[in-house]
């Protein structure tokens, strides 16, 4: 029994993953369709990805990104976050049926909650919720809805596809 939960967390993990590669596509499209609510500031400066790729460049590699590099770290964050919560969701469907619930809209707002408005801001990578317009938050929170709802109904197609 214990051998057949372990496969089970495994496919949940892999099959997570990928939804959630999925999802942050979905969602950067999403994005991509909105009309700009509010022109960045200069004030506010890189994007909180590129703030966070750039972190990790200088405290593991040591190294200075260059402009270029950063057009490619700062997507490349995107969706390895994007994939790494996929994957968690993955694994706690598995073990927690109910996880699932609501066609993965939960999951989007437990993201958009947990990251967007609590971490990141925390982190110094960007502004706090309370300094962006509310059409702004909106939008970033529809955008996390369509995130949860397409890593789920991925998850969840190719996961019956597994058996």
């Amino acid at each position: 029994m214990r051998a057949e939960r372990r496969r089970k967390a495994w496919k949940g993990l892999i099959t997570g993953a990928l939804a959630g590669l999925a999802g942050s596509f979905a969602m950067s499209q999403f994005h991509a369709l909105l009309p700009k609510i509010e022109e960045p500031s200069p004030e506010k400066g890189e994007d909180s990805t590129v703030k966070a790729a750039s972190a990790i460049a200088q405290d593991i590699f040591h190294c200075e990104l260059t402009p270029r590099q950063k057009e490619i770290a700062g997507p490349a964050v995107h969706y390895a976050f994007g994939a790494a919560m996929g994957a968690l969701y993955g694994t706690a469907v598995e073990l927690a049926q109910p996880a699932c619930t609501g066609w993965g809209m939960p999951f989007g707002a437990a993201v958009w909650l947990g990251a967007h408005v609590i971490t990141v801001p925390a982190l110094g990578l960007s502004e706090p919720v309370t300094e962006s317009s509310p059409a702004s938050e909106a939008a970033e929170f529809a955008a996390h809805l369509v995130y949860g709802t397409v890593t789920e109904g991925l998850r969840s197609l190719v996961r019956a596809r597994l058996g």
